[in-house]
């Protein structure tokens, strides 16, 4: 899988892991230089708190288009530090 933002590949891995139909990447799949910390975070009754990146390439951002569970319930640990992305990334 890759995912895919302003003509730029932000992340490539074959072990991303499907959840509610999100391709979470593996955290060393991710090219970090394209995401800049957010204050933003949401709670998931059965993951937990996520935690949130804004996704920039070049002059082009999507804020809070990325997101993880640093510490994720115990249902959900296979993902923890797992990164989803919606917002205009496009993931195939």
């Amino acid at each position: 899988m890759k995912a895919h933002f302003n003509g730029t590949v932000i992340a490539e891995s074959d072990q991303t892991v499907v959840v509610e139909g999100n391709h979470y990447f593996p955290p060393d799949s991710v090219n970090k230089e394209y995401l800049e910390v957010s204050n933003h975070t949401s709670v998931c009754p059965w993951k937990g708190d996520a935690r949130y990146y804004h996704v920039k390439v070049g002059d082009k951002k999507s804020e809070n288009a990325a997101w993880y569970y640093p510490e994720p319930k115990e249902k959900a640990r296979h993902i923890s530090g797992y990164v989803a992305f919606w917002k205009g990334v496009t993931v195939e």
